[in-house]
């Protein structure tokens, strides 16, 4: 039987670690919250003081905490989990946490004969209780498939996202791309709404094309990620529309900042050349300014 130590019972924490009790784990736990801790001890784990006798028995480690700099404190502090892990076993962080943070953490455990990857998750809190989050999983391939049993108890499925690290930067990608399209979604509907238009109309008509779809499964597939830069729609006809919608915002009163932090990137793709070109070339754009090429 698998020994795991569950450090960090917040609100995702929490359900994840139910669910690993729920698959007839042993587990002991550890947090500051004691109401936390007694809550999974009345359903069978086994309470520890600190990281380190939480770690004393376990085969893997898993932590799920706010910051990375709490990570490091629960593995590598003075009541650290690594003072009594076995060489044998596995941590494995899934919190969200700074990629280079991460970077450092599996450096500095590997660097005391630990094996350690991170496997960030997605979705929400509801996810987390019904164990159907998205695991991300950085490490090698040996690591993702031994940890690969146990992080399925908390979630219905599993991206291998490439080697340690990998997967706390594809949830940070994710997360900032989520949270920027949050913002442009929030301007647009204000825009609507500010020019008389049914939202409902709106959403129906931005859910069958590429501002609702996303570009990434829309228009890159068959233009930019093939290479081919052949104007479907040319990125000067892009930056006109972008630029009319721009000034009606002005008139209207609707601040519209990530549309014209837009008009900045296709200003520049057009001045660039690229004015003719697809406007999913802002991808080929963005990639030469930060010193990437196809």
């Amino acid at each position: 039987m698998t020994n795991i130590a569950f450090l960090g019972l917040g609100q995702m924490g929490s359900p994840m670690a139910s669910n690993l009790l729920l698959k007839g784990y042993r587990l002991c736990v550890f947090d500051i919250n004691q109401d936390a801790v007694a809550e999974l001890v009345e359903k069978g784990a086994t309470p520890a003081q600190t990281p380190k006798d939480a770690a004393s028995d376990a085969d893997i480690v898993i932590t799920m905490l706010p910051n990375g700099d709490i990570v490091r404190q629960v593995l590598l502090g003075e009541d650290g989990a690594v003072h009594t892990l076995s060489p044998d076993a596995l941590v494995i962080d899934m919190s969200t946490i700074h990629p280079l943070q991460t970077d450092a953490l599996i450096h500095d455990m590997q660097e005391k004969g630990i094996a350690m990857m991170d496997a960030p998750v997605g979705r929400t809190s509801d996810n987390a209780k019904d164990g159907t989050l998205l695991i991300l999983a950085g490490g090698t391939p040996e690591l993702v498939e031994r940890a690969r049993p146990v992080l399925m108890c908390m979630g219905s499925e599993l991206i291998a996202a490439g080697g340690p690290g990998m997967g706390i930067r594809v949830k940070l990608i994710n997360n900032y791309m989520s949270i920027a399209l949050n913002a442009l979604s929030s301007e647009a509907a204000v825009l609507c709404e500010s020019l008389g238009l049914d939202l409902a109309v709106a959403i129906k008509v931005m859910s069958g094309t590429a501002a609702g779809k996303g570009h990434f499964t829309t228009t890159w597939p068959g233009k930019v990620l093939k290479g081919d830069l052949s104007p479907a729609f040319m990125v000067d006809l892009a930056l006109k529309d972008l630029r009319i919608a721009v000034d009606v915002a002005k008139q209207t009163g609707v601040p519209l900042g990530m549309g014209q932090v837009a008009e900045t990137y296709y200003h520049s793709a057009s001045i660039s050349g690229r004015g003719r070109q697809d406007w999913s070339a802002l991808l080929t754009q963005m990639r030469q300014q930060a010193g990437l090429f196809n």
